[in-house]
């Protein structure tokens, strides 16, 4: 069958390489996708959020799966606008319809759906500009640290973490009053700082049944030590040793299961990828957010551990057969360094020439913000590459992605050296 990929990222650069390996992929095309995703399909030069744009290629090249990656264009509709379109509505669309892409669209709609089904999660109430008042009152008595959450997509930097009441009233101010984040932050989420480690729990909903994907852990600040300014994401690992079959029964138990019966409940028929951002605080979970799509660099991680036929997990989605689904998971270990421009994740420079990706000895380079210029692999991006390498053990995965990335270059060029060292 033929094809269509929504995106641009590591991810899709991920998904394109697992899709083109199936016996069941005819051709691939991914919109608008990267240097990388150019070695398994073809990019089509579309924007994505040009809903009729993408209906125009999906007729011109007879597209009969599409698959979307990022969360912005499910948050807006495209999986509605297929279902409304009769040249459009037999298509299967992996990625959850408008009313599913809430549990990633808005904060406040999440955390009131993970109350409301007895979800493990942060204390938080909700705040906007007429409530703003309250909200100074509600800061003034409130532990230390805050988190504030603009409710809406915010590109990653809608989530702040104040350590004085004072820091947090003067950002909820800006956020409310001033629209630090802009229609983002037109609600803002204020709840309980959770103590723990993170990792990341991906699972696939055909609606009915699901299958929970390999686990992993991201690094999110953008100095070693995980120091500094948050990121996109500056590595991943997978699997996760504190997460074992005792500490995974739990999310299963209290999260997974009542997320998924949440959503029946709700009348919300979801088909696609939940990504559950978790706490473990001493062996107890606790959800800080959902996703309506996998993670980014997470899935550089994920996907190359799954060794079974990953366009046939998409199928039994599409076709609501995941129950029937056999799962096969690599027993290595799978680890991420991400090489970012300089200047990220502030102000950075793009169109630099990369070299060095025909040096890389034993992993993969999943390209994330990159482009094609007169046959020159050049930087597109604030992320630019995520250097996967699949190993029997955390140390030899961690050790040999460092050498690779390291082999890598264009100016700027830079990555943590100390990924996953937490782990070790």
């Amino acid at each position: 069958m033929n094809i269509l990929l929504i995106g641009a990222g590591g991810r899709e650069n991920a998904f394109s390489l697992k899709i083109s390996q199936s016996k069941h992929c005819t051709k691939l095309f991914i919109a608008p996708g990267n240097a990388g995703t150019a070695q398994f399909g073809q990019n089509l030069p579309i924007d994505v959020l040009d809903f009729e744009a993408v209906k125009a290629a999906v007729i011109s090249h007879q597209i009969t799966f599409v698959v979307i990656g990022p969360e912005e264009p499910l948050v807006r509709g495209i999986h509605d606008f297929f279902l409304a379109d009769p040249a459009l509505a037999h298509i299967p669309v992996i990625g959850p319809k408008k009313d599913g892409a809430q549990l990633e669209g808005s904060k406040d709609f999440s955390k009131n759906f993970m109350h409301k089904y007895g979800i493990p999660t942060a204390s938080s109430h909700t705040f906007t500009i007429e409530t703003l008042p309250q909200g100074m009152a509600y800061l003034q008595n409130h532990s230390l640290p805050i988190v504030l959450k603009a409710d809406g997509l915010a590109a990653g930097k809608g989530v702040l973490i104040c350590t004085t009441v004072a820091q947090a009233q003067a950002e909820l101010t800006l956020m409310l009053a001033e629209a630090k984040f802009g229609k983002a932050s037109a609600k803002v989420v204020v709840e309980e700082f959770l103590h723990g480690i993170e990792l990341s729990v991906f699972v696939v909903s055909d609606g009915q049944n699901y299958v929970i994907l390999p686990e992993a852990k991201d690094y999110k600040r953008i100095g070693e030590g995980d120091k500094g300014l948050n990121t996109g994401g500056m590595g991943a690992i997978s699997p996760v040793h504190f997460a074992d079959a005792a500490f995974m029964k739990k999310v299963e138990e209290t999260v997974i299961i009542p997320t998924i019966n949440g959503l029946r409940q709700e009348g919300i028929h979801y088909k696609g990828f939940i990504f559950i951002g978790l706490m473990n605080d001493n062996g107890q979970p606790s959800v800080v957010e959902y996703n309506c799509r996998m993670g980014d660099p997470e899935t550089e991680s994920v996907l190359p551990r799954i060794e079974s036929d990953f366009l046939e997990l998409l199928m039994a989605v599409a076709d609501e057969k995941v129950a029937d689904y056999q799962l096969i998971i690599s027993p290595k270990t799978a680890a991420t360094i991400m090489l970012v421009s300089a200047g990220y994740p502030g102000e950075y420079i793009t169109g630099k020439t990369i070299t060095g990706l025909e040096n890389l000895k034993d992993s993969t380079a999943f390209h994330a913000g990159t482009v094609l210029d007169n046959g020159l692999v050049k930087t597109n991006g604030g992320r630019v590459l995520a250097i996967t390498s699949l190993q029997p053990d955390l140390f030899t995965a961690l050790q040999q992605a460092t050498a690779d990335a390291g082999r890598v270059y264009y100016d700027g060029v830079y990555f943590r050296r100390d990924i996953g060292f937490d782990l070790l």
